[in-house]
């Protein structure tokens, strides 16, 4: 392919087109994502959805029982936490590439079976739970896949774009709500929005495809060559696949894998233990994961955009589809201010001051609505309309993206899909609860509900503050090395510099020289590398002393 030769300079490296087009086509898993979640909130409103699958009420008419009506709205999110699980089985059977493309299909599978719904809200509900393990599939491939084929230049800004394509996908969801709104007495209305939902979900299970693999997924199996030329190609130096940039990003690879694979295969259980593995604080971060993803949802977004329509009425903006579309702008137009801030700034700062922001607002949002009722004063229900934009503001600038890059990047090799799944698990069971348990919350103690997601984001930047090490600009194993470092802490973890490197960025000459020599010994005397190789101690598993001799 023409483009694994081309390439542009970004952050002084290297970055070729395939790495960018790699980073495009897989965000659009985070487009589907978004797509799937937002358009169910305005076809509940749509008269022949309403129709087809409400209850009878006791005037004749047909509505929602509000368990009903929770249960087709967040019983997709079993589906995704349930997905995000076995997403880790088929990343790691299938590689990386395949594995999307299984989602893709399950999704697919899904929306077809919503559309084909008539009068059953269980034929409806199973559809969007169907639908829901393809997404929460594709929720742990996209950022995992993104991470591990992204330079480093450029890998916090990929994964970024997953979030961006969420917001993105809601959007656009609530803008084609908004345009087929006209017919909603026709079953076209919402068929059209959920056959689309098919459409956009192509370019991503065919695009996939023709991108490179991951070369750390093909390192791991010993396919060496294979994960040297995808390497190549991700720098755009497919036709210089023993160029220096390569041979650094190789060797890196092959030293964090040397070590991790003396123990085999990682385990389920290996992720809460920490047993039999060489990485260093394995169970750590297993719920380092889990409380960053289960708190992303805890923040409250969700509740803002389930409650939004009632906030912006006292307003006197009475139609709640346009009510989404302000919201969806402006998560949209802060999450593209969200890609400089997870580059420029890292990932601890954002995420500690965004959680404090977000507490501070939020305080205010639930005070002003539990001291003055806004739909009886218009000065408390404006202060509110602030509060939620600069909440939302917030969120999709530093907890939405940068949520999905630590993702990406936190967690050893060898349990990193395992990981990936469990800290996506407790993401969708987050927003399950969040879904199901808000209509009774907020029935029950009305807008001081907004109280608990400011213990929660209170929380979540104590979380980061006190546990989050600083990844920004490292590779994926020099991540790794960071969290071995006993003298490093989380607060102190961004002086930190990998061996060989004057900073993040740039390595000490003196070992670029060492490095250099012995990539031309490596080529120039193949025997006498493999014949030591082969007196050195041998590593179990699938990487060999022998194939490494040839890859770098």
């Amino acid at each position: 392919m023409g483009l694994g030769k081309k390439s542009i300079r970004i952050n002084g490296a290297d970055c070729g087109f395939e790495a960018l087009v790699l980073g495009a086509t897989t965000s659009i898993g985070g487009f589907l994502f978004g797509y799937d979640t937002g358009q169910i909130s305005g076809m509940l409103l749509f008269k022949d959805f309403v129709n087809r699958f409400g209850q009878d009420q006791g005037d004749g008419t047909k509505d929602w029982e509000p368990i009903i009506q929770s249960l087709v709205v967040s019983l997709m999110s079993i589906g995704t936490l349930i997905g995000a699980l076995s997403g880790a089985y088929t990343a790691d059977w299938w590689g990386r590439r395949k594995s999307l493309s299984f989602g893709v299909c399950i999704f697919i599978i899904g929306n077809v079976i919503q559309i084909t719904a008539m009068n059953s809200w269980v034929h409806l509900m199973m559809g969007r739970f169907v639908a829901g393990l393809g997404v929460g599939n594709l929720s742990v491939g996209v950022p995992m896949f993104q991470s591990e084929c992204s330079p480093r230049e450029i890998r916090g800004a990929v994964v970024a774009t997953y979030q961006l394509l969420i917001t993105f996908g809601i959007l656009v969801s609530n803008i084609l709500n908004y345009g087929v709104r006209n017919i909603e007495d026709s079953s076209a209305s919402w068929r059209i929005v959920i056959g689309l939902g098919i459409v956009f979900s192509l370019p991503l299970g065919i695009g996939i495809l023709l991108v490179p693999e991951s070369p750390r997924w093909l390192a791991a199996r010993s396919d060496w060559e294979g994960a040297r030329t995808s390497m190549a190609r991700l720098r755009g130096l497919k036709h210089d696949p023993k160029h220096p940039l390569v041979e650094r990003d190789m060797k890196e690879m092959y030293d964090s894998l040397q070590t991790q694979n003396r123990v085999g295969v990682g385990s389920w259980m290996e992720c809460f233990t920490g047993s039999s593995t060489a990485s260093p604080k394995v169970v750590y971060r297993t719920f380092l994961g889990i409380g960053i993803h289960f708190l992303q949802q805890w923040t409250g977004v969700n509740y803002f955009f389930y409650y939004g329509a009632t906030i912006f009425e006292s307003a006197g903006i009475e139609d709640p589809i346009q009510t989404q579309l302000i919201l969806g702008a402006v998560n949209v137009a802060m999450t593209f201010f969200g890609l400089y801030v997870v580059e420029k700034y890292g990932r601890r700062w954002p995420l500690f001051l965004g959680a404090i922001w977000q507490a501070a607002w939020l305080a205010v949002f639930a005070s002003m609505g539990t001291a003055l009722n806004p739909e009886n004063n218009r000065i408390s229900g404006i202060i509110m309309i602030v509060s939620a934009c600069m909440f939302i503001a917030s969120f999709a600038s530093t907890w939405g993206p940068i949520a999905w890059v630590v993702i990406g990047e936190t967690f050893p090799l060898r349990t990193r899909a395992k990981q990936a799944s469990i800290a996506t698990a407790a993401n969708w069971f987050g927003n399950f609860l969040i879904s199901f348990l808000s209509p009774i919350a907020a029935d029950g103690i009305s807008y001081a509900y907004g109280y608990v997601f400011v213990g929660c984001n209170i929380a979540a930047a104590l979380l980061v503050w006190f546990f989050l090490y600083e990844s920004r600009t490292l590779s994926l194993e020099n991540v790794d090395q960071m969290y071995g470092e006993k003298d490093v802490k989380p607060w102190t973890s961004s002086r930190w510099t990998p061996p060989g490197y004057i900073t993040r960025k740039q390595r000490d000459e003196s070992h670029d020289h060492d490095d250099d020599a012995t990539r031309i010994a490596s080529t120039e005397t193949p025997r006498s590398v493999s014949h030591e190789k082969k007196h050195s101690e041998s590593v179990p598993g699938e990487a060999r002393h022998e194939d490494v001799s040839r890859a770098v």
